[in-house]
């Protein structure tokens, strides 16, 4: 059985093609077709936001599947790298950046944020002190459990593993793999 990446660069020639055809269409056309598509299943699904993002976010890099029911803000601030899978239901809030290195795997229902509510006046409400954003990054080599959220400013190292539910308030050290609420070191992977 074929690969996914196998697959793709099988059909890179004609997706490239795609790609230039839809840089042709105004960025709030594009934005809207996927948004449209958000729910598209399938093969068809996945080539058509792959090809959409891959005009939007800062850097898409190849074989990057985003399935159906993924939530994708401020796209133009997002950076994927290569062969990388982004499960159902996800949730990414990229206003302040996100970089996701090559080779990571996000599960279902992952929230991935890069904004942050101000809440240092004790006298003002926390609704009116303003967001703060702070870049968030993935490196390399990483495997997002279902449910689990990284916060806005972390940066998880290559070769980590974020177990199922774990809310990631601090940054993660390589090889690395981390549970609960917050998150802490369960084991290293040696």
């Amino acid at each position: 059985m074929k690969r996914g990446r196998d697959k793709f660069r099988r059909f890179k020639p004609v997706i490239n093609l795609l790609i230039k055809f839809h840089m042709i269409l105004p960025r709030g056309i594009r934005v809207r077709l996927f948004e449209h598509h958000r729910m598209t299943k399938g093969i068809k699904g996945v080539v058509i936001r792959y090809i959409l993002l891959k005009t939007l976010a800062k850097n898409v890099g190849d074989n990057v599947s985003i399935h159906p029911n993924v939530y994708i803000f401020n796209m133009d601030k997002l950076s994927i790298g290569n062969d990388v899978s982004i499960h159902p239901m996800c949730y990414i809030e990229a206003k302040g950046g996100i970089k996701i290195g090559n080779d990571v795997s996000i599960a279902h229902s992952v929230t991935l944020l890069s904004v942050n509510h101000i809440f240092s006046e004790l006298n003002i409400p926390i609704k009116d002190q303003g967001i703060e954003y702070i870049e968030t990054e993935i490196k390399s080599d990483v495997w997002v459990g279902a449910k689990a959220s990284i916060l806005a400013g972390v940066t998880v190292e290559e070769g980590t593993i974020i177990a199922t539910g774990a809310v990631v308030t601090k940054n993660v050290e390589k090889y690395s793999v981390v549970g609960g609420v917050p998150a802490k070191l369960i084991k290293t992977r040696s």
